[in-house]
This record gives C-alpha cells, sequence and structure tokens, in this order.
C-alpha cells in the first residue's frame, strides 16, 4: 500500500476529495466471544441502539463502546504524550498547579487535557502575566476567531479547528465562536448479547455486619456510642462497611438513582392491534405490531458487560470542514496558497492523531481491552463515482508528515508556537480545587468498596 506523501495530502486538501476514513476491526483482547463492558452513562445505563448494516437485512443491535467524545479525548492524550515525550512540537497552553498547597497535586493541566480546549474555564480562571487570560494580549485574540479568521487558534490551540470548539465562557458567552468537528471517530460493539455482572468481597478479619460504628468529635470513626452514625451513605451509616470493613455479600449489579433509557435486559413487550371488518360475507382482517421499549429502573438488576459478534472504530476526517477555515495574516486578506497550508497542517495534525491513539493501543477501560485485528488503513473518498484509495500512514510517517507541512506553511508566513504558553491559575480557582478536595476528603468515608 502506497504510503501517504505531503503532496497527496496536499492535493486531497485542495481538490475535491471530501474525506479520509479509516474503518478498523476490533475483537475482545481474550478473544472472540469474551465479555467487555461499554461506558455506563446516568444510572449504570449503557448507550445501545439498533444500526442498519450493508451485510444485514434487518436493524442489528449496537452497544457503544467508546463515544465521539471520548475519542477526541484519546487523541489529544495521545498528541500530549507525544508532546511530552518530545515526538511532537504544537502549541499548547499549560496550567501550573503545583506549589499551590492542595490536598492532592493535580500538576499541569493543558489544553489537550481540558474538556473545551482553549475556551476551558481552567484557562479563562487562569492568569497570563498577572492578567486574567482571556483579557491579556494572547486571550484577546480568541475574540475575533471565526472561520474567515482562524489564525489565532492555529497559533495557539489548532486542536480546537480539528476537534471542535465552542468559545461559550467567553465574553460573548452563547455567542461566541463555534468550530465543528473536523474529525470524527466512535467505537461500536456489533450484534450486542448483554451479560450480567456481579460484586462481593470477603474481609479476611471476618467483621460482623451487627456492629455499630459510630462517629467521633474529630470526625473519625470510633465503637463508642456517640449518637452519631459514622458514614453519609444512607444504605451503609453506621454499618461497618461505612468505613469499608466486612463481607459484601455477593450480589448483581443494580442501576441506580437517575437511571434512564432502554433496558437491554428486559425483552420488548409487543402491543397488538386486530381490526376484522365483513363486506358482503368476506372477511378482511388487519393487524398492527407495535414494540414497547423496557426501560431501565433503580434497583433493577443492571446489564452487566457484552459479548459482540465483532467491534469496529470508523474515523472521519472532513475536508470541506477544513476548507471552511481561511488563515488571514497580520490583520489582512487571506491569501489562497496560505489557506491551502493551514488547512493541510490541519489535516496532517488529525491524521497523526489518529495514528499515535492507535499506536498507543484500545485499552478503553477496566475489562475493555480491544486489539486491532487489522493494520491502520486509510481510504480517500475522492470524486463520486470513484473508487475509495487506500494510502498507509503509522505514527512515525504521521509525525514526519505533519512536521513537513508544518515547515511549508512557516514558508508562507503562517506559523504556531513550538513552546507552551505558561498560564498560571488564579487565587480564586486554586481556593475552589483546595475547597473541592477538602468535602471530597470529608465525604470519603461513606462509600462502599469491593467488586
Amino acid at each position: 500500500m502506497a504510503q501517504l506523501t505531503l503532496g497527496k495530502l496536499e492535493e486531497a486538501v485542495s481538490g475535491p476529495t471530501a474525506a479520509f476514513r479509516c474503518r478498523t476491526g476490533l475483537q475482545p483482547a481474550g478473544g472472540e466471544g469474551d465479555k467487555v463492558f461499554p461506558p455506563t452513562y446516568a444510572g449504570a445505563v449503557y448507550a445501545t441502539e439498533k444500526r442498519r448494516l450493508p451485510d444485514r437485512d434487518q436493524p442489528v443491535e449496537c452497544v457503544l463502546l467508546d463515544s465521539v467524545q471520548s475519542q477526541a479525548n484519546r487523541m489529544e492524550e495521545a498528541l500530549q504524550q507525544a508532546v511530552d515525550e518530545g515526538r511532537l512540537k504544537i502549541p499548547v497552553i499549560e496550567v501550573d498547579f503545583a506549589g499551590n498547597g492542595l490536598l492532592t497535586e493535580i500538576g499541569k493541566v493543558t489544553s489537550l487535557q481540558a474538556p473545551h480546549r482553549i475556551a476551558d474555564a481552567i484557562l479563562r480562571d487562569s492568569l497570563l502575566d498577572g492578567k486574567p487570560f482571556r483579557q491579556s494580549e494572547e486571550g484577546k485574540r480568541i475574540d475575533s476567531v471565526s472561520l474567515a479568521n482562524a489564525t489565532p487558534l492555529y497559533e495557539l490551540c489548532p486542536t480546537a479547528l480539528v476537534f471542535g470548539m465552542w468559545d461559550s465562557t467567553g465574553p460573548k458567552g452563547g455567542l461566541g465562536a463555534k468550530f465543528q468537528r473536523a474529525m470524527v471517530s466512535e467505537i461500536v460493539g456489533i450484534d450486542a448479547v448483554y451479560g450480567v455482572k456481579t460484586s462481593s468481597r470477603i474481609d479476611p478479619l471476618q467483621i460482623r455486619s451487627g456492629i455499630t460504628i459510630y462517629e467521633d468529635v474529630d470526625g473519625n470513626w470510633t465503637l463508642e456510642n456517640t449518637r452519631k452514625k459514622y458514614g453519609r451513605n444512607k444504605e451503609t451509616q453506621g454499618k461497618p462497611s461505612a468505613i469499608n470493613h466486612g463481607n459484601v455479600t455477593p450480589a448483581f449489579t443494580k442501576y441506580v438513582k437517575g437511571a434512564e433509557g432502554r433496558d437491554p435486559l428486559r425483552p420488548a413487550s409487543v402491543e397488538l392491534d386486530y381490526r376484522v371488518q365483513t363486506d358482503d360475507e368476506t372477511l378482511r382482517g388487519s393487524s398492527r405490531f407495535r414494540s414497547l421499549e423496557i426501560e431501565a429502573r433503580q434497583g433493577a438488576i443492571a446489564a452487566g458487560g457484552v459479548t459482540v459478534a465483532s467491534a469496529e472504530q470508523m474515523v472521519v476526517l472532513s475536508l470541506p470542514a477544513l476548507r471552511r477555515l481561511q488563515f488571514p495574516l497580520d490583520g489582512g486578506q487571506s491569501d489562497l496558497k496560505v489557506n491551502q497550508a493551514g488547512r493541510t497542517v490541519l489535516a496532517a495534525l488529525g491524521l497523526c492523531a489518529a495514528a499515535l491513539t492507535a499506536e498507543r493501543g484500545f485499552d478503553l477501560r477496566s475489562r475493555c481491552l480491544l486489539w486491532p485485528s487489522e493494520a491502520l488503513k486509510w481510504e480517500l473518498l475522492g470524486k463520486p463515482g470513484t473508487a475509495a484509495e487506500g494510502v498507509g500512514l503509522d505514527a512515525d510517517a504521521a509525525i514526519q508528515l505533519l512536521n513537513e507541512a508544518v515547515e511549508t506553511a512557516a514558508k508562507l508566513g503562517l506559523t504556531w508556537r513550538t513552546e507552551p504558553l505558561k498560564l498560571q491559575p488564579s487565587p480564586q480557582l486554586v481556593a475552589l480545587v483546595r475547597k473541592s478536595q477538602e468535602l471530597s476528603a470529608a465525604q470519603g468515608g461513606g462509600e462502599e468498596g469491593g467488586e
């Protein structure tokens, strides 16, 4: 398979090519039939849906294994790791929380880690040269960004142009600049069958559940009757489990408060509406079936892991989305060559993020390690009616391609930062984090552990 070159990438970005597409088959690391665990949403519910597939006559039950948002975060994490290891030099804004006397050290948080990228409240509530970031000279530049002026974001946070951004926390509020995602990726389990999950714990000390645990004046647990039971969890308050002692009786995992969505463990009920009409001794009948989904409810046994016939990662990099961006220099008019160079850099950045993520592997969460059954292969979706063209691009080649694209853009005057823009958290932000950590520490004794 031919490797993607800078010339080929420039041609794709400037021409009628619609997108780069990559579809990768995945399987559980334990082999076919091994159970994997999807992410849970409100109330411990999985994101399930029916999807139409080209080789199936009927819609197929599918479960989301990694969402678009989560995939974007993983790609940014891969870029951050490459920056930390010295493999890449891309614009990064960082906030250093070290030395602020926090209960738990946070260290540095960067624009590749903040949920809303350069528009995140963490950056907004930090200082650059003693000024709130958005009131500094660099921060004020973000107020003027648009599709016709993407240069400030290119220079400060180009990933916002690849993975999307909404400047809703800036001075314009909901009217702040919006940039759609150009890179979209998700991982889906296909033809899913749902299992259950059990929890249990054997206490080697064999602490009995009939003992009452109290709280003393210092907030510590005690056996002396202070008339105040220890713990803030009503279900475990005053019990040894409030201080993480004692056995946990084997039980199924259940839906908790806030559960919403479909319960995949319970089959849908069917509603039948049947009508009969006679006319001239002729019998005519009609029927209507309607499937009624059963909602997940608090206290019901929850789905615990799935087995799937297959899993697939689908990545799409939209080139029309990049073609909407313009990069004027020094406040002047945009130039076609500069625009093409900037768009090429962003395309290379997206491809590099995907390649670095694949290099790190697909360990999505506890008990959800997936293994690619094939090498990463990109397809160029060219003119309508033409076959997709396959190209190869591993992580090292993607980094080299990005560096070449950045160098070409720099020769035209479009440059970006190669060293981090360093901010300091404001005193108010530090106080907020410290207060939150203190509250978390005070409430930490009421949780029951064990699996």
